[in-house]
């Protein structure tokens, strides 16, 4: 089973909670707090494979959860970190938030992608120790891991498409061009699954063809299989357009062009301007007055135009150099960018308008704010941006404006949800 989306769930590991503890040795009486922080929580690490070609997988298993971080225990251990869980994909495959849409990933290079960070762990009580708060008797727990739910979306990495009605001989071309051995036979819908083709042109150089199953009338509205074929399109540079000029099953090849193209413009109008290359396959079943009509329509729309017999070769060796031809001159296999999050989400995860308490006690500015904790995980303290982000995140709050009312003075200790800094205006 060909299976090309897919939605799951994904959440990063939980940090490790904070260790209350004291010091204990014989012969002292009363040590001092010695308890450790928690480990890291687990990220969710997308990576490539190119061993899986489809998302079958992730139709057995929805849900994906990375290890919690170890807690912290006495003598000032830091519990362990979590190893990150690693996802693996098909090359190709877009990750999209489902709520929003929004690109998360797209995964066509071998560059490993972080896309839920586990949280950090939380402070033990020997962080808290301070000239007038000798003995605390609490710890931070753990900060949350991300979590998100995300569809799974594969689109092939091919350079060429072939496009068309079933049975115009796709399956036939791919197969004498490339050494893909996909079903051939003389029936409709004889390609259930995309094939990928590498088709060599000379020493060292070569593209990547893709059989994308035959369309229909109604496609680019999801008639039949129609977007789950036609999302394999939108990567490719070229389309080849493959059509039955013989016209041998009462079909006119003018009418099969023109529906094709409505279809492609119709899923996404990008691809109605994607260069076309024309193949008028069963030629030799074909009149020389169909052939020479058929080519005078195609290319009055401007297009090149070849007479091909994939099943005896005809025509195939020039179709395929000019495909390499065309090829040399267009840009790359498109990739598709992150996308930033929508400025709503922003504003909420910058904290404007959200609720929070501040209390000062020994000399310490308490901020109570829950809503930070999930914010607080991602700040660096040895990043300048990062840390230029939480400062963002304090001011558009009005945690800063607060603090300054009741009095904060530069080098005075703050402690927001267990993580503490010195104020400097």
């Amino acid at each position: 089973m060909f299976v090309d989306k897919a939605k799951i769930k994904i959440k990063a590991g939980d940090g490790g909670d904070g260790a209350v503890s004291f010091h204990r040795e014989k012969y002292v009486a009363s040590g001092g707090p010695d308890g450790g922080d928690g480990g890291k929580g687990g990220d969710v690490v997308f990576v490539v494979d190119d061993n899986f070609s489809t998302l079958i997988d992730f139709r057995y298993k929805r849900k994906y959860v990375a290890e919690r971080g170890q807690n912290g225990s006495s003598r000032n251990c830091t519990g362990r970190s979590a190893e990150p869980l690693i996802i693996k994909v098909p090359r190709g495959t877009l990750i999209r938030e489902a709520n929003t849409g929004r690109i998360m990933a797209d995964m066509s290079t071998d560059e490993p992608k972080i896309l839920a960070k586990g949280g950090n762990g939380g402070k033990g009580n020997a962080r808290f120790a301070t000239s007038t708060r000798q003995i605390p008797r609490f710890a931070k727990p753990g900060f949350p891991g991300e979590e998100f739910e995300v569809t799974l979306e594969l689109k092939l990495l091919a350079d060429v498409g072939l496009v068309g009605f079933p049975n115009v001989g796709k399956s036939t071309l791919i197969s004498v061009v490339s050494a893909a051995k996909p079903k051939i036979a003389n029936y409709h819908f004889t390609t259930l699954t995309p094939v990928l083709g590498v088709v060599k042109t000379g020493e060292e150089r070569s593209f990547v063809m893709a059989d994308i199953p035959g369309l229909i009338e109604g496609a680019g509205d999801g008639v039949g299989l129609g977007h789950e074929f036609l999302r394999h399109v939108e990567r490719c540079r070229l389309i080849v357009h493959v059509v039955d000029v013989s016209g041998i099953e009462g079909r006119d090849p003018k009418d099969d062009f023109r529906i094709i193209n409505e279809e492609l413009a119709k899923f996404d109008e990008e691809l109605a301007h994607r260069p076309q290359i024309v193949a008028a396959n069963k030629s030799d079943m074909a009149s020389e007055e169909q052939i020479a009509d058929f080519r005078a329509f195609i290319e009055e729309q401007g297009m090149s135009f070849f007479c091909i017999s994939a099943a005896t070769t005809q025509g195939t060796h020039e179709l395929v150099m000019k495909i390499a031809e065309v090829l040399e001159t267009l840009p790359p296999i498109k990739e598709y960018e992150a996308e930033p999050i929508p400025q709503a989400e922003l504003d909420d995860m910058l904290g404007a308008g959200k609720k929070f308490e501040i209390v000062k006690e020994d000399d310490v500015y308490y901020v109570e704010a829950p809503w930070m904790q999930p914010i607080m995980r991602t700040v660096d303290p040895d990043d300048y941006s990062s840390l230029q982000y939480f400062q963002r995140v304090l001011i558009n709050s009005g945690i800063i404006a607060k603090l300054e009312e009741m009095g904060v003075e530069d080098g005075d200790t703050v402690n927001l949800e267990g993580f503490e800094f010195d104020f400097v205006y």
